[in-house]
């Protein structure tokens, strides 16, 4: 008898130190998971704030062509990036949203310049009307930009830590993108207003 009670408290020790494994393994892969979500919830985010930006600058460029009618490689410039920005958003991929992004960054920049050498431009209430609405998108850009990258990092980290690195190879969860700056956002831009 004194067996049989040893090997059934062996078994139930045993049993519990199994349970307790695969508690924590779940427990593990569900906030593994909520932190993915998180990092889709901020993707979502740059990319609302990334197509809200994308959706003003029509009107934007209209506003300068009715003074500048003869800037049209810039205008096709940023015709282009806004439907490679579109595709990229459509298609939820990081990387190619950090391409368009930087592509329609350096076609407003132009446009910027070709404002600069019209004044009358710059004392239109449309213009300025819709320059302070594209300057609060850009704001809100940063702002969702910062709020993603933390997140990803975040969750990177714990993809990374042991044993979690082992749940999150069993989920098949992967490294998420960080969204990065564009190339020569660290220069001083030049535009005057």
């Amino acid at each position: 008898k004194i067996t049989m009670k040893k090997s059934t408290i062996t078994g139930i020790i045993i049993l519990a130190v199994v349970a307790m494994i695969v508690f924590w393994g779940i427990g593990t892969r569900n906030s593994l998971v909520t932190m993915e979500e998180e990092v889709k919830l901020g993707a979502s985010q740059v990319e609302t704030q990334l197509q809200r930006r994308s959706d003003l600058i029509p009107n934007f460029v209209e506003t300068v062509k009715g003074y500048a009618a003869h800037e049209e490689e810039v205008y096709t410039a940023i015709a282009d990036a806004r439907a490679k920005l579109s595709g990229a958003i459509e298609e939820n991929d990081v990387e190619a949203m950090n391409e368009a992004n930087s592509e329609l960054d350096s076609a407003l920049s132009r446009l910027l310049v070709v404002v600069e050498n019209y004044p009358e431009l710059k004392a239109n209430q449309n213009f300025i009307a819709l320059q302070d609405e594209l300057a609060g998108t850009e704001n809100r850009i940063t702002i969702a930009r910062q709020d993603y990258n933390e997140i990803v990092g975040e969750y990177n980290k714990e993809l990374k830590k042991f044993p979690k690195n082992l749940i999150a190879s069993m989920c098949n969860l992967e490294k998420a993108e960080y969204f990065e700056a564009s190339e020569g956002a660290h220069e001083v831009p030049t535009v005057k207003f």
